[in-house]
């Protein structure tokens, strides 16, 4: 790159007035990040100087009580105190508006600050002290001299705000000096403003050259990356590594580390060659390309196209690596710099040319053909031989979600993960295959130990469980499983595969992420269903709902600050039916409308009876926002319960706004028109667009408590992620609320990782509507008397 392309930034000249604020350089200079991080300096000691400003002012009230009339003191104090608090809320308030960008007007404004801290200030010197002894001007001008110390350190970074505010009130101190103890005096105050401003515009200087200084160095690695990156395209390079004259790994990339299954941070100072081998380091049986590499990096020679494996999640992985040795001046040897890329689909993809015809061209899998004929095979030597063979149905929970929100190719590169790993669970024993969509099945040739069987079923469960990194998306998927056992349960193929279908629905109705054995009674699962809906659709009009309420609390007082309204069924004759199996039902069968709008105004009613100010919380399903009336829906439950709209709190999920039209969105804008407040719940366990956070003015952005479990067990993606939603719900000024929290540790975690609000069983399950009034009169007490 050539100098003139190079950042101004790199330059150690700063621009006296764009550093002030006065205007915008007229280069290619993008002062944005500059001014944001004069206004995060700002902001980080405005309660400093809040503590000063008081502080001052009541040290000068003291001096100057004999000599001014107490009420002027009184109304002088109150207005320093009015102007600091005023001007501390300002800077807190742009720290956070201006996080990573600001504005000249962000900056310049800021002298109106500083020129009304020193007019009030220089009231006591000009106004009250001017015919003082030289006693009580002394010890005033001590007071104004500390302040004017403390405001040049609080704000330095803005030094426009500064120099107004030292100048003004260093005119005025020398002025009272002036007539009180003479030209001398005076003349020592006006140099000591003057080196006050001095090291103001010093400091400010500093901190935008520091500034600067990161900004030209990302500017720069972002250049050397996308340099390397074209350079290295022919041989499709994902990731750099480097390492030193020992062989261990220098500043190791996030691709890097994530291809090796590492962290970053762990990878810096690992044998480049124990990084690839994994597991196989401590046993020693490593892969052949392995001791080939090896060789290369022992001669100190450049190498390229070395293909080797590596075992990554338990998953075997083909990476191309090539090499450079590095260099000094002096000849003196400094280690490798290389490339590599994952060519693992490459390797498949030549494998799958000759089997198209009866393996699953997505996964690589067999086929549905190939299943059945396999299932055939044993089902006949299991009647042959007296013995039992076994078919397992799969299909992935949530998978739909995926689909709906990232899109096809994400689903199917999902798709291609979940076969991995079910593959490397089979033995000989086994035949797993791809039926269509994210339906799997598994064919058991010899099924006679039933525990084993189990074994199987349940390790796929947990192995479908765990989280799959696509595209900087981690993505939390599972599995439902069906086992049916040949010949008790089916002598035909097509009869085995039914019992086992039957017996996945069973999976799926239990909540999914389990696995049944089929049973005769699942035959009836079916009218059953049926039943269960004619029995949903008279719930309404028969009062067989009724509404629970669970607390959500302060996260850091673990005061109550409303409640979640949950919407429970309990039959006459079947009794108290799950959610998780009549909401499902009730969106099928499109039963959703008037369901949620019974809950709707049900809530507000009740909550509209509540002493204080404890909100109420209500699911929406998308069927709802959907539906352009249901904006007078929502106005007829305000006005007819008499609950003030500030106090109901609408919760929506990302599905939303995977769809093509806007209607939910316009939807939406019209509900915030009332004053509603909305919550975006079990946010990043679907698409997470930021552009609908831009569009639609959510208060509150609820984490699910499958992040909250995996934070718990210090898995380094659920904490990460946390921390990312709340620093982002933090930079729109929206709250953050935990769900499922169940115990005192992961309270204390989610409140160390910035969450504002929490909910879950720790503070309380769903309560009946008598105990919740009770616990929020209780609370409402407790507000008032406190």
């Amino acid at each position: 790159m050539s100098t003139e392309n190079t950042s101004q930034f790199a330059k150690p000249h700063i621009d006296a007035r764009a550093l002030l604020g006065l205007y915008d350089p007229a280069d290619t200079t993008d002062w944005a990040p500059i001014r944001a991080a004069q206004v995060h300096a700002g902001g980080q000691l405005a309660l400093f100087l809040l503590a000063t400003n008081l502080i001052g002012a009541a040290l000068a009230t003291l001096i100057l009580d004999t000599i001014a009339p107490l009420w002027a003191l009184a109304c002088w104090g109150a207005v320093v105190a009015a102007i600091a608090v005023a001007i501390t809320f300002r800077r807190l308030a742009a720290k956070q508006r201006a996080s990573s960008a600001a504005t000249l007007a962000d900056v310049r404004d800021t002298v109106l600050e500083g020129v009304a801290l020193a007019a009030i200030w220089s009231v006591p010197p000009l106004v009250f002290a001017p015919h003082s002894d030289v006693g009580t001007a002394f010890g005033l001008w001590i007071v104004l001299a500390v302040l004017m110390a403390a405001s040049a350190v609080a704000m330095a970074a803005l030094p426009l705000a500064t120099l107004s505010f030292l100048g003004i009130l260093g005119l005025a101190v020398s002025v009272m000096v002036l007539r009180v103890a003479g030209p001398v005096l005076a003349a020592s105050v006006a140099l000591f403003t003057t080196l006050l401003m001095i090291g103001c515009f010093t400091r400010a200087r500093a901190l935008v050259i520091v500034r600067a200084g990161e900004i030209a160095l990302a500017e720069r690695d972002e250049t050397v990356s996308l340099l390397l990156r074209e350079a290295k395209q022919e041989d499709g390079a994902d990731w750099l590594w480097e390492t030193d004259a020992a062989r261990r790994v220098l500043r190791a990339s996030p691709r890097f580390a994530l291809s090796v299954g590492l962290d970053p941070a762990g990878v810096n100072g690992k044998s480049l060659l124990e990084v690839l081998a994994g597991k196989t380091w401590e046993t020693g049986n490593f892969a052949p390309a392995l001791r080939t590499l090896a060789e290369n990096l022992k001669g100190r020679a450049a190498f390229r196209g070395l293909v080797l494996p590596v075992r990554v999640a338990e998953q075997e992985r083909w990476y191309e690596i090539a090499a450079n040795p590095r260099y000094d001046d002096q000849g003196a040897f400094l280690g490798f710099r290389g490339v590599g890329a994952d060519v693992t689909e490459q390797r498949a993809s030549e494998e799958k040319i000759n089997r198209m015809a009866r393996f699953d061209t997505l996964t690589g899998l067999p086929n549905r053909l190939h299943v059945n004929e396999s299932l055939a095979r044993a089902m006949a030597n299991a009647e042959k031989w007296g013995s039992r063979c076994a078919f397992m149905m799969i299909d992935l929970d949530r998978f739909k979600a995926v689909n709906d929100t990232l899109g096809h190719p994400i689903g199917d590169r999902l798709l291609g993960r979940v076969a991995e790993r079910l593959a490397t669970l089979m033995t000989d024993n086994e035949v797993i295959g791809r039926l269509g969509g994210d339906e799997f099945a598994v064919v058991v040739r010899d099924a006679s130990d039933t525990q084993r069987l189990e074994t199987l079923a349940q390790t796929i469960v947990d192995a479908l469980a765990r989280p799959y990194d696509l595209d900087h998306h981690t993505l939390y998927t599972g599995a439902s499983v069906g086992v049916a056992t040949g010949p008790r349960d089916g002598r035909t193929t097509e009869m085995l595969i039914r019992s086992a279908d039957l017996a996945l629905y069973r999976s799926k109705d239990a909540g999914g992420g389990k696995f049944h054995h089929y049973e005769p009674q699942l035959h009836v699962a079916a009218e059953e269903r049926r039943v269960l809906e004619q029995a949903l659709r008279k719930a309404l009009t028969n009062d067989e709902l009724h509404l629970t309420y669970q607390p959500v609390v302060d996260a850091g007082s673990g005061l109550l600050t409303g409640f979640e309204a949950l919407v429970r069924w309990t039959h006459p004759e079947l009794g108290p039916i799950s959610p998780v199996k009549f909401i499902p039902l009730a969106e099928d069968a499109r039963l959703i409308g008037p369901i949620g709008e019974w809950v709707l105004r049900s809530a507000c009613a009740e909550a509209a009876n509540w002493p204080g100010d404890a909100r109420i919380a209500v699911n929406v399903s998308p069927e709802q926002l959907h539906n352009p009336g249901f904006v007078a829906v929502v106005a007829s439950a305000l006005a007819n319960s008499g609950l003030p709209a500030r106090r109901l709190e609408l919760e929506v999920t990302e599905s939303v706004f995977m769809r093509d039209d806007t209607g939910a969105v316009k939807v939406l804008e019209r509900i915030l028109d009332l004053g509603v407040r909305l919550s975006l719940d079990d946010f990043g366990t679907g698409y997470s667009s930021l552009g609908y956070l831009s569009r639609t003015r959510f208060s509150t952005i609820k984490i699910d408590r499958s992040f909250v479990i995996g934070a718990s067990k210090k898995v380094p993606e659920a904490i990460a992620i946390i921390r990312a939603v709340v620093a982002l719900a933090q930079s729109l000024g929206m709250a953050t609320t935990a769900e499922g929290v169940e115990t005192e540790d992961e309270h204390v975690m989610v409140q160390q990782l910035g969450c504002t609000k929490v909910q879950g069983y720790y503070f309380g399950r769903p309560l009946p509507v008598e105990e919740a009034r009770v616990l929020a009169q209780r609370a409402a007490y407790n507000r008032e008397a406190a």
